[in-house]
């Protein structure tokens, strides 16, 4: 069994699509801007200079051909098979997703680093938070996150991760800022909340949505009624993803 799960990561590792979409990233980043405190807004702009977090969260995308990125490309995305937590997993030696998400934390409250440390690792942060709850870059064992799921959208062959990447949001046809505006409507409750939940809750949230995201029909094409299911949880998760990471970066900045 471990070495199965072993095998499992280091296959995904060469094949994982790499997040939302842009636009996706884009409205995590441009919701979690909506949500700063005017002192971290500040102190980010400061240092990101004309960058916003919606214009950086998609940097780790644009990087993904520079060989001195080439550490970090396990970094977006764990398996975690079904009926494991992810302290049971084997974990992936050259890093996972939650494993960077909370190193970057650290890194950040404790200070220190050089402007240009500070501006790479705030753009990796944006990024996967936003990476995270993409439900299938917390991925179950053996169908490579989704990617070797091959459906067709709308009579056109692609696989699933592709799907809950982009083409979902694509299909809409929204601006990121149109659809950040359309979304970014949170209760303070819901705020509160979802800004107290830590790290392995977000992946636990993707984990619990597989039921979902795995029921279509047999002949694997999905179109109109997948769309309408599925579209609400998108959205949603793109909601948390900003909201909680303005949590952090408040956190951070204040």
């Amino acid at each position: 069994m471990l070495k199965e799960i072993v095998i499992t990561l280091f296959v995904l590792s060469s094949t994982q699509l790499f997040g939302w979409g842009l636009t996706g990233h884009r409205v995590v980043g441009q919701v979690a801007e909506n949500h700063l405190s005017k002192k971290a807004k500040s102190k980010i702009q400061s240092i990101l200079g004309d960058e916003t977090l919606a214009i950086v969260s998609v940097w780790m995308d644009e990087e993904r051909s520079n060989p001195k990125y080439d550490h970090t490309v396990d970094w977006h995305w764990v398996t975690i098979p079904d009926g494991m937590t992810y302290a049971e997993t084997v974990k992936n030696p050259n890093g996972d997703v939650i494993a960077t998400i909370n190193r970057l934390i650290v890194e950040l409250k404790a200070g220190g680093l050089t402007k240009e440390q500070e501006i790479e690792r705030i753009k990796m942060l944006v990024h996967f938070v936003g990476d995270i709850h993409q439900p299938l870059h917390v991925g179950k064992e053996g169908d490579r996150g989704g990617n070797a799921v091959k459906v067709k959208w709308f009579w056109n062959s692609t696989n699933l991760h592709s799907i809950w990447d982009s083409k979902i949001i694509d299909d809409k046809q929204f601006s990121y800022t149109e659809l950040a505006a359309a979304i970014d409507h949170p209760s303070k409750d819901q705020i509160n909340k979802w800004q107290s939940e830590g790290v392995l809750v977000w992946a636990d949230e993707s984990i619990a949505l597989r039921d979902q995201v795995y029921n279509f029909p047999e002949d694997k094409e999905l179109s109109y009624q997948y769309l309408y299911d599925n579209w609400a949880t998108v959205q949603l998760r793109l909601l948390k993803a900003g909201v909680r990471l303005a949590g952090i970066l408040n956190e951070i900045y204040n």
